[in-house]
């Protein structure tokens, strides 16, 4: 056993979100060899939420087929060189819009079980609810009663600290008004409480922020887009073509302002009765996230089926997928937080590697 056919070995695993090997992502950083013991250290593309336990394996039963009686420890960080989320928001690793086109599609509960999600794996999440006219997130995490811890800073800026339950960090126009208050705002003001929460909200560490935008291309989207650089966006939309219209002008949206969209997410596609579960019905009709994905050339994410227990949950103020009897529901939610972490991933090593291209 020694150093050099490890490292080869090693080398060709492939990394299963980016389709190359991890020698040429140049991922195995260096390897130690003491008698029949191993030592790993891999360098991989960040977020390693989900991928850190796969290589941990891949590695394991490779260097065993070869040496089976190694005694084995991989240790996996991220790689350097991911692009800065910049000034504002420093201390946050990725930055993900969740939009949709227009109301009515579950967009929200999409962002609160997405959050959800990610926070049951492991991650820091914070959650910002950006829809001031509307703000469901603090009903959604069990907090409507609740208000949003402020003080002063030394230099006089009022400052703000994001509530939290279930290991997600929440931040809404939501905790500064009351219950039933309306939100009467025109343009100026709209953008102007948005770049209050964006600034002046200590989130400390944070592998991901969600933002959960109102639905449609108005001030708020571009207020963000142009003052935040996202690692992405996430299109939520249901399947009958009227939603669909308006999913094409926020791909339209981000594409001309230099947004990656991520992927589109089909919410309440089809409805399975409980009494009969081998009978399926699309109510708002079939396969139309995975026709505008196609069109424009998107990652297609997943579909999401109506059910009450989802609805329940919203109301409730219990995120849906912790609940420990979601089951295969649930898992759609996994699986979609899975998908956008890949997609962050890819989105990360070519932005990673456009970066490294052009060093003189």
């Amino acid at each position: 056993m020694n150093q050099e056919h490890l490292t080869s070995l090693l080398s060709s695993i492939q990394d299963p979100d980016l389709g190359s090997t991890l020698g040429q992502l140049g991922a195995v950083h260096s390897v130690e060899v003491n008698g029949n013991k191993v030592r790993v250290f891999l360098e991989v593309v960040p977020p390693l939420h989900w991928i850190a336990k796969r290589l941990d394996h891949d590695c394991k039963a490779l260097i065993h087929a070869n040496y089976p009686n190694a005694e084995i420890e991989i240790l996996v960080r991220e790689a350097e060189g991911a692009p800065s989320t910049g000034r504002v928001f420093p201390s946050i690793k990725h930055l993900i819009a969740v939009s949709s086109g227009k109301g009515g599609v579950g967009k929200s509960t999409v962002a609160a079980n997405l959050a959800a999600a990610l926070a049951q794996r492991g991650a820091s999440v914070g959650l910002l609810d950006a829809d001031i006219y509307g703000p469901s997130q603090p009903t959604m995490y069990g907090m409507a009663d609740q208000q949003m811890r402020a003080e002063k800073s030394p230099e006089g800026k009022v400052i703000g600290y994001p509530n939290e339950a279930y290991g997600v960090k929440v931040a809404s126009i939501g905790f500064v008004m009351q219950r039933d208050q309306a939100a009467i705002l025109r343009g100026p003001m709209l953008a102007g409480y948005f770049t209050m929460l964006v600034e002046q909200i200590v989130w400390g560490e944070l592998d991901f922020l969600i933002f959960d935008l109102p639905p449609g291309t108005g001030d708020i989207q571009l207020t963000l887009t142009q003052r935040i650089p996202l690692t992405g966006a996430v299109v939520v939309t249901t399947p009958q073509e009227i939603a669909l219209a308006d999913v094409r002008r926020s791909i339209q949206m981000f594409n001309k302002v230099n947004v990656k969209v991520l992927g589109v997410i089909e919410n309440m596609s089809h409805f399975i009765p409980p009494d009969l579960p081998d009978r399926k019905y699309y109510i708002f009709g079939q396969g139309g996230g995975q026709q505008v994905a196609s069109e424009y050339k998107v990652p297609f994410l997943g579909e999401v089926p109506i059910d009450v227990r989802v609805r329940e949950g919203a109301d409730s103020g219990f995120p849906f997928v912790l609940d420990p009897e979601s089951g295969s529901l649930g898992d759609s939610f996994r699986d979609l937080a899975q998908r956008v972490v890949q997609q962050v991933r890819i989105a990360q090593s070519d932005a990673r590697t456009a970066t490294i291209s052009i060093e003189i």
